[in-house]
């Protein structure tokens, strides 16, 4: 029997079947093992030594694979073909190492981009040793990104309170947000006019045609720029003669475009669909792994984290066919198109995104996928046939016409497009970022040189420039591929954090860029500057592609990198929190105080009068407050035209009750009410919602609201029990229930959207993870590390939101930060904040102490020395040896793996 290893379960059960019965395939879910988020973790003084700790969750599951194993001939590690595929399979590998499963099994690493029997099958022909630079390329960029989170995140933490933790990639997809913020504020706009007049043929052919030249000088887009000037060269139009003075036709030729890579995909899916990255990357993963189509799970599209462009021979064969099928032999070139990717290096480097058969047309699958499948199915596979098609044909028109009044000669220009053959345009046209229309997409009538035209109208137009767009998902997707910033398959995740982190905000399809998220941009540029540089951040990535070549050494570029990045931490170490807000205050002036309309000095106090505003930092962010404080408590939000939440506003009625429905502030944060109590019979409260994590109360209006109170809702009915399904929103965010089975929605799922197929299996892998602990006892909550004198801090969910606790101190996580990003420094904070005020178990205790002191001085002494050893017991009991035994176990053997290449010493083992 041989032992296969996948990520997940719907991929184990698929590549079981494909196998048969010689074969077993069980999941990892994921990964197995990571670094302890506490200090430690990688030690730069020791050659970068890691200490991976293994996943509480995953512990059962590499037990079950442990068993298997015993009774395996072989051990086949079939992880996804990228890095963190790699990756995961030598995890898996060094932890069955650990407990001594493997014995004489014989281990091979296998990969596949497609999920289907043909290609499975071909994989398990050619096997592999794990490819040891790969793995040392992501050990290198997961060393990077703790070191820069665990090192520069308490800094932040200590000179800017209430900031959020920065991460390496992060940070500098933030500033592309925030510079965009700046460039927007400090445009200022400029007026200009434009001519254009609309001009006949003889024939009576309509066209127009715009100003471009007056007495031998041409006119550029800004170059008229007052009124005056536009009514001179309207008096001037409206009384010359017209003529056309040339015309000339060029033959052009547009090419397809290139299959989708990940970051096209995702550019792609967010203009034309409207999805999120994270959306488009999650509904990818499904038609990754499969769907039912004649009772066999079969994978619809190629692995779905690439950079390649280029596609299988025989899926271009294919391709060849069905154009010649669906558009006709016209629309087949002469020989297959070939494409080359841009990107210096191919991190996952095989085939584009391509549907796995291009006989599978979207209308006949359509029916087995909810309805974002289907969507995202039809692109991929019409960007796949529209890579293969002819190109298309085009004829291009310029005509230059002379405009002569009395003495002076006025130029005219109209440009028009002709598609003489529409090629690849019969399947597809890419999306644009903005709605404008191509200026040359006008046809332009017939016309010869010298014929004389006639003037119909003419519009004299006012203009002014605007500033520059904010980024859309989809831009600035682009525009960190083109800067070289982070890798494609992360671009989705890196937008998630910088929008639960409360850094930016998706308004209207635009990324804006948020008070919080902007001054730890200004905090970044002004101390770390280096470190958010976009070519800084783009020669590191070219260091860990070589790495992933074997070109360099994954230490040396640590090294490299430490050396410099410690001793920026080091030099901020002894500046005073007063002087990075006046740092901060300075650079971010122009953001925070605006221009006052009197003229008058913006930062002058309007309580006051006498005090001047300035930045300050509070617990839970900056604001800005006047300097005569405590005698002046003005204060006000970071941005000039900040407000509230809005709440407490009415947004309209429910067309059903009649109801007022309204948003309203309460103690744990804004929701939505159904009426009030009058309107409820007695004893009876008024409906209400809460508003999901992310969005603003002042975004939501009344269609939003209605959805809301509609939850939770039926999705369907479970196609084996037959019993609903339920989508809703709870204490812990949005899920889907089936029975007593509840199961989180993950990032890019719309709980008002949510199919069955997907509901479905969210519910499969939670019943598959096993029982929530919660249902058995107290919440362990999810361990950080250590307090330096109160013990394990872990992070828990409780019934009033989560919070984080250590030696029975309590603190409540602020609404700006989750549960799953707060780091350890921002725990210990909290912690020691809340212990100050006297909260926690211990401070409890010390009111008794002190009454029994004044009652006795023998008495409490005696109870003292009995309560002593009981306290040493406490201090060595089996709750906190679990955690010692798990350190002392992972960190020598970690250790030990790492002389030189951990990935390379097991590759070499395994030869």
């Amino acid at each position: 029997m041989n032992l296969v290893i996948v990520e997940s379960p719907a991929k184990a059960k698929t590549i079981n079947k494909y196998l048969g019965s010689s074969y077993e395939v069980l999941a990892s879910f994921g990964h197995v093992r990571d670094l302890p988020a506490k200090n430690g973790s990688v030690d730069p003084d020791a050659n970068f030594q890691m200490i991976w700790e293994i996943d509480p969750k995953a512990a059962g599951r590499l037990n079950d694979i442990a068993k298997a194993l015993k009774g395996a001939d072989k051990l086949i590690l079939a992880t996804d073909p990228d890095r963190e595929g790699e990756a995961i399979s030598w995890h898996v590998l060094e932890v069955l190492k650990q407990k001594r499963a493997l014995k004489d099994q014989k281990v091979e690493r296998v990969v596949f981009n497609a999920i289907t029997k043909q290609s499975v099958t071909e994989a398990m022909q050619h096997p592999r040793e794990i490819d040891g630079a790969l793995v040392d390329a992501y050990m290198a960029r997961r060393a990077l990104d703790y070191l820069v989170g665990f090192t520069l995140s308490p800094v932040l933490w200590r000179k800017l309170p209430g900031a959020r933790s920065a991460g390496r990639v992060q940070s500098v997809a933030l500033r592309l947000v925030c510079d965009r913020e700046m460039e927007i504020e400090k445009f200022v706009a400029r007026e200009y006019w434009s001519l254009i007049a609309t001009l006949t043929t003889p024939r009576g052919d309509a066209f127009e045609a715009r100003l471009v030249g007056a007495d031998g000088k041409k006119i550029q887009r800004l170059d008229i720029g007052t009124g005056a000037e536009a009514e001179d060269f309207k008096q001037a139009i409206e009384t010359a003669n017209f003529n056309v003075s040339s015309v000339e036709a060029k033959p052009a030729r547009r090419n397809p475009y290139a299959p989708f890579t990940t970051s096209t995909l995702q550019q792609e899916a967010s203009r034309k669909l409207g999805f999120a990255p994270a959306h488009t990357m999650r509904i990818a993963q499904r038609l990754y792994e499969g769907i039912d189509i004649g009772g066999e799970t079969t994978g619809l599209i190629t692995y779905m984290r690439t950079d390649g462009v280029q596609i299988d021979p025989s899926a271009i064969t294919q391709a060849r066919k069905v154009i010649a099928e669906d558009y006709g032999s016209a629309y087949v070139p002469d020989s297959p198109r070939q494409y080359q990717a841009k990107a210096k290096n191919a991190q996952e480097a095989h085939e584009a995104i391509r549907p796995t058969d291009l006989s599978r047309r979207p209308s006949e699958v359509n029916k087995r996928l909810d309805s974002d499948q289907a969507r995202l199915y039809e692109l991929i596979w019409v960007r796949t046939v529209a890579s293969q098609m002819e190109s298309a044909e085009m004829e291009r028109t310029t005509v230059d016409i002379e405009a002569k009044a009395g003495s002076r000669v006025l130029e005219l220009r109209a440009t028009g497009q002709v598609v003489k053959f529409d090629g690849f345009l019969a399947a597809y046209q890419e999306g644009r970022d903005d709605d404008s229309e191509d200026e040359d997409s006008r046809r332009l009538p017939a016309m010869s040189e010298n014929e004389a035209l006639k003037r119909e109208a003419l519009a004299v137009t006012q203009h002014f420039t605007e500033p520059p767009p904010r980024f859309s998902e989809a831009s600035l997707v682009k525009r960190m591929e083109e800067l070289g910033i982070g890798r494609p398959s992360t671009y989705a995740s890196i937008l998630q954090v910088l929008k639960d982190r409360g850094y930016v905000k998706l308004e209207k399809k635009r990324l804006h860029g948020e008070d919080k998220g902007r001054v730890v941009i200004a905090f970044l540029e002004s101390f770390f500057a280096r470190y958010v540089e976009y070519d800084f951040t783009a020669a590191l990535e070219e260091k860990l592609d070589r790495i992933s070549n074997n070109e360099i050494s994954w230490q040396q570029v640590l090294r490299d990198f430490w050396t410099d990045f410690i001793g920026a931490v080091n030099d901020i170490k002894e500046l005073r929190v007063a002087q990075v807000l006046d740092v901060l205050d300075e650079m971010l002036g122009p953001h925070i105080y605006a221009p006052r309309e009197d003229g008058g000095d913006p930062r002058q106090c309007p309580s006051c009068g006498t005090g001047r505003l300035n930045l300050k930092a509070g617990k839970f962010g900056a604001f800005v407050g006047c300097s005569n404080y405590p005698e002046c408590r003005h204060t006000r939000p970071l941005a000039a035209d900040g407000g509230g939440a809005d709440a407490d506003r009415v947004l309209g009625l429910d067309p059903d009750t009649g109801f007022e429905v309204a948003v309203k502030s309460g103690r744990f944060g804004p929701y939505i009410q159904l009426g009030d109590a009058k309107d409820y019979a007695e004893g009876e409260k008024p409906k209400r919602a809460g508003i999901p994590k992310g969005t603003s109360p002042s975004d939501v209006e009344l269609d939003v609201a209605l959805r809301l109170l509609a939850l939770p809702r039926e999705v369907g009915k479970h196609p084996e029990t037959g019993e609903p399904i339920k989508a809703g929103i709870g204490r812990f965010g949005p899920y889907v229930q089936h029975e007593k089975t509840y199961a989180s929605l993950e990032a890019g799922d719309d709980v008002h959207n949510i199919g069955l197929n997907r509901a479905v299996t969210l519910i499969a892998e939670k019943i598959a993870k096993g029982p929530s602990k919660r249902r058995f006892g107290a919440d362990p909550g999810k361990p950080l590390g250590d307090h330096p004198s109160l013990g394990p801090v872990a992070v828990k969910a409780g019934r009033y939101g989560a919070y984080v606790t250590a030696g029975g101190v309590n603190a409540t996580i602020p609404n700006d930060k989750t549960q799953d990003t707060i780091t350890l420094p921002e725990a210990i904070a909290l912690i020691d904040e809340r212990a100050a005020k006297g909260g926690g178990a211990k401070a409890k205790k010390k009111a008794p102490a002190k009454k029994a002191a004044a009652k006795s001085d023998a008495k409490p002494a005696k109870k003292a020395a009995a309560k002593k050893p009981k306290a040493e017991g406490a201090a060595a009991s089996p709750a906190r040896a679990p955690v010692k035994a798990k350190t002392s176990t992972t960190k020598p053997k970690a250790a030990a793996a790492k002389p030189k290449s951990p990935a390379k010493k097991s590759a070499a083992k395994n030869g």
